[in-house]
Formats: structure tokens, sequence, C-alpha cells
């Protein structure tokens, strides 16, 4: 299984089981996928996550705000099941 399919669906499992009041960091998932070299997975997680938002499986947040998958933004996110 690649490696942003595992992404996807430690992105899912993990939001759900926290349900919809709580939230991940896309850290949890890369944690999750890539053991010690999670770091190196930050980037394709963000991007995991930016794609279930667009088909309305996630929310991505900011300081408690969504944030619109296709713009520009920077910094800590959150990720939560819809």
């Amino acid at each position: 299984m690649s490696t942003r399919r595992r992404l996807r669906e430690a992105i899912l499992d993990l939001s759900r089981e926290r349900g919809p009041d709580k939230t991940i960091c896309p850290s949890d998932a890369a944690r999750a996928v890539g053991g010690e070299s999670w770091r190196d997975l930050m980037d394709d997680a963000r991007e995991t996550a930016r794609a279930l938002a667009r088909d309305g499986h996630v929310e991505i947040t900011q300081k408690g705000e969504v944030l619109d998958p296709d713009a520009t933004w920077r910094g800590p996110i959150r990720i939560r099941a819809t």
C-alpha cells in the first residue's frame, strides 16, 4: 500500500475515533504511518488532509476556523471528521 494511501486511512481512522467535536494533528497520522521517520511525512500528511477536505471527509481548521483546502495557508493546522 502506498504511503499516501496509508496516510489517508490513518487520518480518517484517527479523526473518526476522536469524533466530530475533537481534532487531530497531521503529525498524528504521520507518526502512525512513519514511525521514527514521521517528520519526513508531514508535507504528505498535510496534502492528504487537503484532498480529504476537498472530498468532504474532513475539515481542516486553524485557531478554530475552518480553512478552504484550496487556499494558501501556513502554520499549525488541525483535522476533524465531518
